[in-house]
């Protein structure tokens, strides 16, 4: 069954600005009120009045005059559309002010609609929003149903064109022409329009006027374009209160964060870095980046690396809301689990990484990759993020010896110049006599500057250890370079 739910936010040009309700707040737009608060309210200021009035009404008491911004109305929407994509992927922004979701195919994953809207008002809530809603079983009538009270709203059980009755017909605003006519004819509400005959009604007021009607109604297909996520994500939590420990904050880090994985894994993105922002009761906003290698779905990586890096972010006042940014996304790879031994894997490497760099600072942290060349000594490279990138994401054998043959094995460690070693009889020493147990593999490179050709041998010492040794041809010395694990 096809289901809509409308989330109106009247108030958009209001709490996209300001959430306070400890002092009256007043939005203008041309010197007039556009929308005010329940404080405002409660002193008698009303939309439509000047601002001389609004002030003559406030007096002494603290106001609040703020302009409307409609670039901070798109950003709230914007982040508002990501919040509703992790409940229904069908979704469209309406009228500006107004997220339609259908989801009647929803209420399985739910398991009911009262476990859905009550997900629904949660999360507007902790946002700190305010939505009229409607439900209908079209999208049109939903959002109409928006603006009469919640029990009829709600009311799914009840008749269409029973809940619609009472509205007036001047919500129709694309077709202001015709209302006025119809209006003229003694046609206010909904009930009235209804009880008019198709034929006479396609007569009178045209036919784009009756398939809007018909959409409403469900008689008539009502195409739209789906929503499609940005490839970027934000979403912002207000306490309503000033907060100043960390431990205060992290109801609302790890509701962000389950936000944004829920987002990552319902588009099939990945990122490797997070940003916060923590707004102050001033409106100043101090950042931290979060940065992480294993570029994890899970939440909870995410809120240990977040948590270490608070440890080091000092507060100089209260905060009031937090914000998480994410703007460098990519499409996900596919991950390798096992799915019969999943509770026995181990903790990935990039994990401790991730946590050790949070802590000492990124330049702390070395790894090992590999680069294309023949000559060993130039095949191995240090860097922050080198041997990720290097060897494909992939985990080598710290040996060098799993599921190589002979002549292909190479040691894990390099020594940082090659040691000559002792030729006494015929017999290569260093800490004991060695034996040679596989080689040669020569390598020859750098012809175009000082030519290099060596013999590369596995040798073995007296106490079973493999050595990585080398006979240089052209000024006929052995050397060692390497140590097997």
């Amino acid at each position: 069954m096809s289901l809509w739910l409308c989330l109106r936010f009247d108030l958009l040009p209001l709490q996209a600005l300001n959430r306070s309700e400890e002092q009256a707040v007043v939005v203008l737009e041309k010197q007039r009120v556009l929308r005010a608060n329940d404080c405002a309210c409660a002193m008698g200021i009303k939309t439509g009045q000047s601002t001389a009035t609004v002030r003559a009404l406030a007096a002494e008491q603290p106001l609040t005059l703020l302009e409307r911004d409609t670039v901070r109305e798109q950003l709230s929407m914007t982040q508002l559309c990501s919040w509703a994509y992790s409940i229904s992927p069908t979704l469209h922004h309406w009228r500006g002010d107004s997220l339609l979701l259908e989801i009647g195919s929803c209420l399985t994953l739910y398991r009911g609609l009262d476990r859905l809207m009550e997900d629904v008002r949660r999360g507007l809530a902790t946002r700190g929003y305010q939505a009229e809603q409607g439900l209908a079983a079209t999208p049109r009538a939903a959002w109409l149903l928006s603006h009469v009270a919640p029990d009829i709203a709600l009311a799914v059980e009840q008749p269409l064109e029973q809940r619609l009755g009472t509205l007036p017909i001047a919500l129709l605003k694309d077709h202001a022409a015709t209302i006025d006519s119809l209006r003229r004819a003694g046609i206010h509400h909904f009930e009235d329009l209804l009880k008019l005959p198709p034929p006479a009604l396609a007569k009178r007021c045209g036919k784009a006027f009756v398939d809007e009607l018909q959409q409403l109604l469900g008689l008539r297909a009502d195409l739209r374009k789906d929503y499609q996520p940005p490839a970027r994500f934000s979403d912002t939590y207000w306490f309503g209160y000033e907060v100043r420990g960390h431990n205060e904050m992290q109801p609302a880090i790890q509701f962000l964060l389950q936000s944004l994985c829920r987002f990552l894994r319902n588009t099939q993105l990945q990122t490797g870095e997070i940003q916060w922002e923590f707004i102050t009761i001033e409106g100043q906003v101090q950042h931290l980046l979060v940065r992480s290698s294993s570029h994890s779905h899970d939440w909870q990586n995410w809120h240990q690396l977040t948590g270490i890096q608070l440890e080091r972010e000092p507060f100089t006042s209260g905060i009031e809301g937090v914000t998480l940014n994410c703007r460098q996304l990519e499409s996900a790879s596919a991950a390798t689990v096992d799915l019969f031994n999943s509770g026995q894997q181990r903790e990935p490497l990039s994990s401790l990484l991730d946590r050790l760099r949070s802590r000492l600072g990124l330049q702390a942290i070395m790894t090992i990759g590999c680069r294309d060349e023949h000559l060993p000594e130039y095949a191995v490279q240090t860097g922050q993020d080198c041997a990720m990138r290097s060897m494909g994401g992939t985990q080598q054998d710290p040996s060098g010896t799993q599921g190589a043959t002979p002549c292909q094995q190479r040691p894990f460690w390099l020594m940082p110049q090659p040691q000559p070693l002792q030729l006494q009889q015929g017999a290569l020493y260093w800490n004991g006599p060695l034996a040679l147990i596989y080689g040669p593999e020569r390598i020859e490179d750098n012809w175009w500057a000082e030519p290099v050709s060596r013999d590369y041998y596995i040798a073995q010492g007296e106490q079973g250890q493999h050595l990585w040794i080398y006979r240089d041809r052209r000024l006929q010395h052995w050397y060692i370079q390497g140590i097997f694990a």
